[in-house]
């Protein structure tokens, strides 16, 4: 069995290395930027509302479009999330197994990778929605429910309950995928671009769900979602140095540097 590997922050970028910090710094800045921009504008406008009035309520019947949806309700978001935690279970099952088994030792690093992501995703913005303080869509009095909207920044008043709902936590395990970008970049960028797609895809899907349900606004997923990617990149980049596999050559696992000499296609 041979495979070559590479790390990302090993290449060369015209004639000079980048560091760890340097591909940290260009794979976070836009992404960052373009959120911080977006939620803002979320934020002091109606823009939550509006959105959340065209595409996913219904006034005329004072009801959310995917409430009462087996699809949404079941489906996305029950049946979504016990994919998402048997997928996280598997990764736990595979990196014990790593240390069982010296033909799987090469996957160690990637799973571990995985595993440590993910669960930092939905532990993060699960920390998160419980200092937040911002209610649920269906909540709020403009769709039917007992509480003011009150914009992010806004002043909240003292007498109202403790919420609980952003950013949205749904959506973030599935974002929180996207992980499998950096677990095979060093492979195939290929098979990074498409393990991002899939990232996004669910984070998408479980967050359009949630919001035609009235769980969230696409500000909460818009936040998971900047989370979801800051995490996995901050994590390949300083708990593994931008770099998870090793090379096998002919049954033998070589060492990370000597991984890096070589460049896949």
């Amino acid at each position: 069995m041979r495979y070559t590997c590479r790390s990302v922050i090993a290449a060369r970028i015209g004639d000079s290395p980048m560091t760890t910090r340097q591909y940290w710094w260009q794979a976070i800045r836009w992404p960052v930027a373009l959120a911080l921009v977006a939620g803002l504008i979320l934020a002091v406008t109606n823009g939550d509302l509006a959105i959340a009035n065209a595409l996913f309520f219904d006034s005329a019947h004072m009801r959310w479009r995917g409430g009462d949806s087996w699809w949404t309700n079941r489906f996305l978001h029950t049946c979504g999330g016990w994919f998402v935690r048997i997928v996280i279970a598997s990764s736990g099952v595979l990196l014990v197994t790593t240390f069982r088994r010296d033909s799987l030792r090469h996957w160690r690093r990637p799973v571990g990778y995985f595993l440590l992501s993910t669960l930092l995703t939905v532990g993060i913005v699960g920390l998160l929605k419980q200092f937040t303080n911002i209610d649920c869509p269906w909540d709020l009095t403009p769709f039917g429910g007992r509480f003011p909207y009150i914009h992010l920044f806004a002043d909240r008043p003292d007498e109202l309950r403790a919420a609980h709902c952003f950013p949205a936590a749904h959506s973030s395990s599935g974002y929180a995928m996207m992980a499998l970008y950096f677990v095979a970049i060093e492979r195939r960028r290929k098979w990074a671009r498409a393990g991002l797609a899939v990232g996004i895809a669910i984070g998408l899907i479980f967050g359009l769900a949630q919001q035609s349900r009235g769980a969230h606004f696409v500000s909460h997923d818009l936040c998971s979602a900047t989370i979801a990617w800051c995490v996995s990149l901050t994590v390949y980049c300083t708990a593994f140095r931008g770099r998870l596999w090793t090379v096998v050559k002919d049954g033998h696992v070589a060492s990370a540097p000597a991984a890096a000499q070589q460049l896949s296609t």
